[in-house]
């Protein structure tokens, strides 16, 4: 349970609280090469990971929410810095807050997940690009922003087919079907 992948993950989360003290310090460039570590321990982790076979159950279910949990983080420090504006940060929370939830529900009910995806890398990139154009106050960093808050809901709406169709698939087993007519 606890292998080089998992513990990584663990690291990321470890990552949260030192990302925000170094924000609250005003080095806020610093602030994002911790970011970039994050990031890094998550491209790791996945790799070895899938390179190893060393996916498990827990480290599906705590890589996304480590993921999310930092961007979250990441979202509140740039608003209440007054870097970003409420609005794109309340599209981001309210994007990320959906998919932790719904994947803790549909999880604890026993429905399959769908793993990440290439959109879903894609977005995380997306979003780093765009937090870096932030934090150098770089032209046009907001309007990127907000396309990649678009492309994120993209991805969303991707996901959320993906695991219609996957659980569908899972419904129309004779098993499920013979449990269904039972009722």
């Amino acid at each position: 349970m606890w292998n080089v992948p998992n513990l990584l993950t663990l690291c990321r989360f470890l990552l949260i609280p030192l990302y925000v003290a170094v924000f609250r310090a005003g080095y806020v460039k610093t602030a994002f090469l911790v970011l970039l570590v994050a990031g890094l321990t998550d491209v790791l982790d996945g790799y070895i990971a899938r390179r190893r076979k060393l996916v498990t159950q827990l480290g599906s279910m705590l890589d996304p929410l480590a993921d999310k949990s930092m961007m979250i983080t990441v979202i509140l420090s740039l608003v209440f810095s007054g870097m970003i504006s409420w609005e794109a940060a309340i599209a981001m929370f309210l994007r990320d807050a959906g998919m932790i939830v719904g994947s803790a529900i549909f999880h604890f009910r026993g429905k399959q997940t769908v793993p990440a995806n290439a959109m879903g890398k894609l977005t995380t990139v997306l979003y780093y690009v765009a937090i870096l154009l932030i934090v150098f106050q770089l032209p046009y960093a907001n309007a990127y922003l907000w396309f990649v808050i678009t492309v994120s809901f993209l991805t969303s709406v991707i996901y959320i087919v993906q695991f219609l169709l996957l659980n569908k698939k899972g419904d129309d087993s004779p098993a499920s079907n013979h449990h269904n007519h039972s009722n």
